[in-house]
């Protein structure tokens, strides 16, 4: 008996829907939004990965998929889903367009990480990019996108966490205080701490260990130690959120998993749940595409696990929009009506009307019942009389009221209908 790999999911025929309402509500926003699709493989070279999200974190030193394939290529199932896009701007002469370059995708991402509700070690997510721009405008468009996402969803209770890491200018001299602050504590931390101390200075706010806690509570603030331009892009960033009507918190402990970022960080968490079950996140990486060999370009991006979506809909009890698998079940009594029924099934589908019917030849009361079963709107049922006459009986679902309509007009009167149109 073979059973999933520990950290996975199969996604089966009742969740479906949550997962295509996600999707078609995020594909709408990010099109309304100006943002286009991109697909990027699953594997990508491990330096990719190594160069971007930073040795010392723990995405690259515990939880990447990392193997070498026949060839000798060292590849990584991929961990995050920005560094790809950028790989692609670069590789694909993405700086000679119009910028921002806006673009957003659907993907699986792989971690090894011990699983939790809503954390898988192969999860999915929805991310938007926005390559090519400087302007703290474009920063508050992309969380503004973001919260709508959520907004559109239902969800509620949702708290906009916000904060500042500075740039290369003035991050160094920063992390040089936060270590000298560390430094006398360093036998009380977590081994983890101790290590972060000397590799990765700045995820020692980000630990989640109790013990860690309060000393990263009393730590300097990265926002207090801004130069210039870095405070002026983020108090700019804090009026147009405050203009667009999106609340946030600062929150000076906030620095993201990952090295690239540079400025602006935020994460949306449920309220009542806190950082541990943060459902998105993101931030500026103004550094990341040059580091990968491209010009020196801006850029800002947001990422959000479709699994915590879905669980945090279903903890609130958000209804989905009816989701029938098809609009019109064809039922039918007898032989000759069941050949005519499959006919008008495939006729109904030429004409982009959704419809489906029994295969079996259950008795018409049984087909209603599947009919009913399935959500479908109407039923159509041939039978002897119908067959004589010409017609096909139309049946409303919902109220179980029914008229006869001749056969050749079904597909218009369906369409209008259906479709509000002729």
């Amino acid at each position: 008996m073979y059973s999933l790999p520990r950290g996975t999911q199969d996604i089966l025929p009742p969740d479906q829907p949550y997962w295509r309402y996600v999707q078609e509500v995020a594909e709408g926003l990010c099109r309304h939004y100006g943002y286009q699709r991109i697909d990027t493989p699953v594997f990508e070279e491990t330096a990719l990965f190594v160069r971007t999200v930073g040795e010392g974190t723990d995405i690259v030193d515990k939880e990447m998929y990392t193997f070498q394939d026949k060839g000798g290529a060292n590849l990584t199932l991929r961990p995050e889903g920005t560094a790809p896009v950028c790989r692609a701007y670069i590789q694909h002469g993405m700086h000679n367009l119009p910028q921002p370059v806006k673009l957003y995708y659907f993907a699986p991402i792989f971690r090894y990480d011990r699983p939790q509700a809503g954390r898988f070690r192969q999860h999915h997510q929805v991310g938007f990019e926005a390559i090519g721009e400087a302007d703290p405008a474009l920063d508050a468009e992309v969380i503004d996108l973001a919260w709508r996402l959520y907004v559109d969803l239902g969800l509620r209770g949702m708290s906009l966490e916000l904060n500042s890491i500075g740039c290369p200018a003035c991050r160094p001299a920063y992390l040089e205080s936060l270590v000298a602050y560390y430094r006398p504590l360093a036998a009380l931390l977590c081994r983890d701490c101790q290590a972060r101390l000397e590799r990765n200075p700045l995820r020692l706010l980000d630990c989640k260990k109790e013990g860690c806690q309060p000393y990263a509570g009393e730590a300097l603030k990265s926002s207090e130690h801004l130069c210039a331009d870095c405070r002026e892009h983020f108090e700019s960033l804090q009026r147009r959120l405050a203009r667009l009507g999106i609340p946030f918190h600062l929150n000076h402990r906030l620095v993201r998993g990952l090295d690239y970022y540079t400025r602006t960080v935020f994460e949306v968490q449920p309220q009542e749940e806190g950082a541990q079950s943060t459902i998105g996140g993101g931030g500026r990486y103004d550094s990341l595409i040059e580091q990968l060999g491209g010009k020196s370009t801006p850029a800002v991006g947001f990422a959000t696990g479709i699994e915590r979506i879905i669980l945090n809909m279903k903890r609130q009890g958000i209804d989905l929009p009816a989701q029938a698998e098809a609009t019109v079940f064809v039922s039918y009594a007898g032989d000759v009506a069941r050949e005519q029924a499959l006919d008008l099934v495939a006729r109904l589908r030429r004409e982009g009307i959704p419809a489906t019917s029994a295969f079996d030849r259950k008795s018409l009361k049984a087909q209603l019942r599947q009919a009913d079963a399935r959500g479908v709107r109407f039923a159509l049922i041939l039978g002897e009389d119908e067959l004589r006459d010409g017609a096909v009986t139309l049946r409303e679902m919902e109220g179980g009221r029914q008229e006869r309509i001749e056969a050749a007009r079904i597909p218009e009167e369906l369409r209008w209908r259906v479709f509000g149109k002729s």
